[in-house]
């Protein structure tokens, strides 16, 4: 759906979901399941082997999160999505894949109290380094940036500030320096701000806020 221009609101409903073949239930199912059934031995070793496309165990892949990841690649105008457990796991798994021991971040300083402890104490223990610098001004990302910094992190609106990031400006920073700026866009959803479209690289949120809408879901 994302190749079509659809408005928000039918991506936000439609996006990522085709509907149920053997029942023709328009809504999503939830596939309350933790692993699959398999034609073969042959089938199971050509999903276990990546070679095969296909669900293998939840924790992995499921219909029903698959739907979710595509439906917010679309909403956010992404290639694709990866779905986890929280809002914190996500930046969690988007920084560590860049980061590693001895690197520096530079990071806004108007970011939401979990992810200012992750990147002060947690990320700290893993000997990475995180410069916070005001969320309002690119100049002082600029300044910041040191040979070793492997990512930009901030919020497009900061949390609880609202602090406003300058997506675009924060973004030639970091491009200029060879990497990639990561934006946590939980406060304004995709249905009001698209950071890719900014120029940022990797677009994180927490579905506890106005993802879900009512604050009863984890993700």
């Amino acid at each position: 759906m994302a190749d079509h221009p659809f408005h928000a609101e039918t991506l936000a409903i439609h996006a990522g979901q085709i509907p149920d073949a053997a029942t023709g239930a328009r809504a999503l199912p939830i596939y309350q399941t933790t692993s699959f059934v398999f034609d073969s031995a042959d089938h199971a070793a050509s999903l276990f082997n990546l070679q095969t496309f296909g669900n293998v165990y939840s924790r992995l892949s499921n219909p029903t999160v698959a739907a979710l990841e595509e439906r917010c690649a679309a909403l956010e105008g992404g290639r694709a999505a990866v779905a986890s457990a929280s809002g914190m796991a996500a930046e969690t798994m988007a920084l560590m894949t860049i980061l590693q021991h001895g690197d520096h971040i530079v990071a806004a300083g108007s970011l939401y109290g979990g992810s200012v402890t992750m990147l002060a104490v947690n990320l700290a223990k893993f000997g990475i380094d995180t410069s916070f610098v005001d969320a309002t001004s690119p100049e002082a990302f600029a300044a910041a940036m040191r040979p070793n910094t492997r990512a930009v992190f901030a919020e497009s609106l900061g949390n609880p500030s609202l602090a406003v990031l300058d997506i675009a400006a924060v973004a030639e920073v970091a491009h200029s320096h060879g990497v990639p700026l990561v934006i946590g866009n939980t406060v304004p959803s995709p249905f009001l701000c698209n950071p890719l479209r900014f120029g940022a690289d990797i677009v994180v949120h927490s579905a506890t806020k106005y993802l879900a809408g009512h604050g009863t879901t984890l993700g």
